[in-house]
């Protein structure tokens, strides 16, 4: 509205969040407390982290959720740098985010300031997009550009700094805020009729769905395409979610997770369907590679800084839900190859007993003391409500619920993931963004390795004092397995050097302190129990966390160990038909 100017920069930034529909911020200020200020009267969340990187993790987690801008606000200098990790990880993972920090004032820069550093360069590397308000008058432009730029195109993380000398001026009031919400731009009518050629042609296609997809499945126009089409359909780890895992034709994440008898589909289909997906590594691992043998992909990004050009086939430029929508009706005559379907179908029901087995031989190896990591799945499945959002790490052991149908997201339930690059730490921090971004009673569960678990631990009070419940399950291999499987390869179990050691973590005296439910669970037999009371915990809105002890050698079906960042595949088994 017109009239009075805001009295101070982050009074007017705070209006502009309410704009937003911004239900939390998270941050950690520096030392001017101005935005705390500003939305003390407001019914915004405030989550102030112990450290920037949490913050922005936070931030991400809440992006991702919602589709809509997460906001972190942080000080300036080493208060931005710490942040930096957080942003390369909304960066990779495409989710609209807006870092706000504070800046050195106009008249100090290049005068040795306190915490003087040239921000705007040390961060556009991993931004779409960045600028500083060195005047009040610019404020308002720069708010909604910021906004604009970040759910726009390809999403991505923002960044705008406010200088000292602005944060205390009266700020011009605009008119009004503009619009905010992303526009979902349609296909090229001839690039779109070009790929449904392409599509109708093939006689043993695959859906690959992405993270691009995300909020964009609505009305579930992927499943039925894919019905039309008699396409097997897979996810990439980001993209989990975004189907129903329950539906027959899905046989679970590409790529690294396509464990025998699921990597046979790509090795016999004739073209690729990608979805939202930029074919990062981890989604393509495995796939055929020769020369002579390469998978053709039909992709479809909304930008073209998401294409991956180096495998043949055509592509499609613009909103995902759209590209269904217009493959469907350009291919509502097209009869699928039914011998192809009923492959698929094959295929799932021999994963579904490959699962069962591989459960029954995990319970029977485990070591006295320790608890199969398949049970915890099972058993979290029979804890938590089926509409739970589980929000992943991507750790030697927690890397079972990767694997088709170790767990099972059916059309209720959803998944928040780290990106290719995997900061560790990330899903144990994203789960408190996600849990403030989703409907009150939603479960969400945060499935973790202790590693990144006791990384992230120092926000446990961040969270008893924001009032966030989360359930926390946290498998206790003693440390980084991941780091110790590897070194066991090189080395062999007799290394003066150690990634894990005995599990003494003192998780449990810190959330006696805060209030927090704790319980550690060394048998199988009291996991059911130990499980249901935490989320009867959570439920009643306080974090609970259950840490679960686990072998080192518990892997996840199809890997025969560590080698180096991706682990080594265990030989091609039966296929089930």
């Amino acid at each position: 509205m017109t009239g009075h100017p805001y009295p101070t920069a982050w009074a007017a930034v705070a209006d502009h969040l309410h704009h937003l529909g911004t239900r939390a911020v998270f941050g950690l200020p520096g030392d001017d407390m101005a935005l705390l200020a500003a939305l003390e009267p407001t019914d915004t969340r405030v989550v102030l982290c112990r450290d920037q990187r949490n913050a922005v993790f936070m931030a991400t987690g809440y992006a991702l959720a919602t589709g809509r801008p997460g906001v972190c606000a942080v000080g300036k200098g080493p208060a931005l740098t710490n942040a930096l990790t957080g942003v390369l990880e909304a960066r990779s993972a495409a989710a609209p985010l807006i870092l706000i920090a504070d800046g050195t004032r106009l008249d100090r820069l290049g005068t040795g300031a306190f915490q003087e550093l040239d921000q705007l360069t040390a961060v556009r590397p991993y931004v779409k997009w960045a600028a500083r308000a060195d005047t009040p008058e610019r404020l308002p432009a720069l708010l909604e550009k910021a906004a604009a730029v970040a759910v726009n195109g390809t999403p991505g993380p923002v960044y705008l700094e406010l200088a000292e000398q602005v944060v205390d001026a009266a700020v011009p009031r605009p008119g009004a805020w503009r619009p905010a919400a992303p526009q979902r731009p349609g296909p090229d009518p001839d690039a779109l009729a070009a790929t449904a050629r392409r599509i109708a042609a093939a006689r043993r296609p695959l859906l690959l769905v992405g993270g691009g997809a995300r909020h964009r499945n609505a009305d579930r126009r992927i499943e039925r395409l894919a019905e039309r089409l008699g396409a097997g359909v897979f996810s990439t780890a980001s993209g989990r979610g975004v189907v129903a895992e329950d539906h027959p034709l899905y046989c679970g994440v590409s790529g690294l997770y396509a464990a025998p008898p699921a990597d046979a589909l790509w090795r016999e289909a004739d073209l690729v369907v990608a979805i939202g997906s930029r074919l990062e590594e981890t989604a393509t691992f495995g796939w055929p590679d020769g020369a002579a043998e390469q998978l053709p992909v039909v992709q479809a990004v909304l930008g073209e800084d998401g294409l991956a050009l180096e495998r043949p086939g055509a592509h499609v430029l613009g909103d995902a839900g759209r590209i269904v929508a217009g493959w469907r009706e350009l291919l509502a005559d097209h009869r699928a190859d039914g011998a192809w379907a009923d492959r698929v179908r094959a295929v799932r029901a021999a994963l579904e007993q490959r699962a069962a087995d591989r459960a029954e031989q995990a319970a029977k190896a485990a070591p006295a003391g320790t608890v199969p990591v398949a049970g915890v799945l099972a058993a979290l499945d029979r804890a938590v409500p089926a509409d739970r959002v589980l929000v992943q790490e991507n750790g030697l052991q927690d890397m079972w619920s990767y694997f088709f149908p170790h767990w099972t997201l059916g059309a209720g339930g959803g998944a928040v993931v780290p990106s290719e690059q995997t900061p560790l730490g990330f899903g144990a921090a994203a789960a408190a963004g996600v849990r403030l971004a989703l409907p009150a009673g939603r479960p969400v569960v945060a499935f973790v390795g202790d590693g990144a678990f006791h990384l992230f631990r120092s926000e446990l009070p961040s969270l008893a004092d924001a009032g966030v419940a989360v359930l926390y399950v946290v498998l206790d291999n003693g440390g980084y397995g991941w780091l110790q499987a590897n070194l066991d390869r090189v080395s062999g179990t007799g290394s003066r050097f150690a990634f894990t050691a005995a599990r003494s973590t003192g998780t449990a005296g810190l959330a006696a302190a805060y209030g927090l439910g704790h319980r550690r669970v060394t048998d199988a037999a009291e996991l059911d129990a130990a499980l249901a009371a935490a989320w009867q915990e959570v439920a009643g809105g306080t974090t609970s966390v259950v840490e679960v002890a686990v072998a080192l050698t518990d892997t996840p079906p199809g890997m025969a160990g560590a080698a180096g960042d991706f682990p080594e595949r265990e030989g091609t088994e039966g296929d089930g038909g």
